[in-house]
């Protein structure tokens, strides 16, 4: 039988003091199921949530992103509701939702957000971005 093995592996890159919890866990499915990945943002608020899909040894492909307030994600190029889809539990918690799994549903996945920091000046801006990712690798079991 056929399934999907995902671990959830949490990184940071240039977070800068801002930490980002996400709880560990492992979902195993079978071809057809539906599967759901949690992330949350941590002290980050009031941000979008940005999902991509990395196929071993590919670029990352944008899935999808999706901000507490909207009805509906934006996808990126290939990637659609019904299959695909997110939906939030606070402006921190955000879920990506891929129904009726595949082959070629295994890859990692990733959340990103960011917190933005805006400071003017008399003459010059400061804009400094702090990107958080979180990776999920996901394994077919044979």
């Amino acid at each position: 039988m056929l399934g999907t093995l995902c671990t959830l592996i949490t990184a940071l890159t240039c977070v800068s003091g801002v930490t980002v919890v996400t709880q560990k866990s492992v979902v195993a499915v079978t071809t057809g199921e539906t599967v759901s990945i949690d992330c949350n943002l941590g002290t980050v608020t009031d941000r979008a949530a940005f999902w991509y899909k990395q196929i071993p040894g590919g670029v990352p492909q944008f899935v999808l992103y999706f901000y507490h307030s909207w009805s509906s994600p934006t996808y990126g190029t290939g990637f659609s509701s019904p299959k695909f889809t997110s939906t939030h539990q606070s402006t921190s918690d955000y879920r990506l939702t891929i129904k009726n799994i595949e082959e070629g549903d295994s890859a990692v996945y990733y959340c990103q957000t960011w917190d933005t920091l805006f400071m003017s000046g008399y003459h010059s801006d400061l804009h400094c971005d702090k990107n958080l990712f979180t990776e999920y690798f996901c394994f077919l079991r044979r």
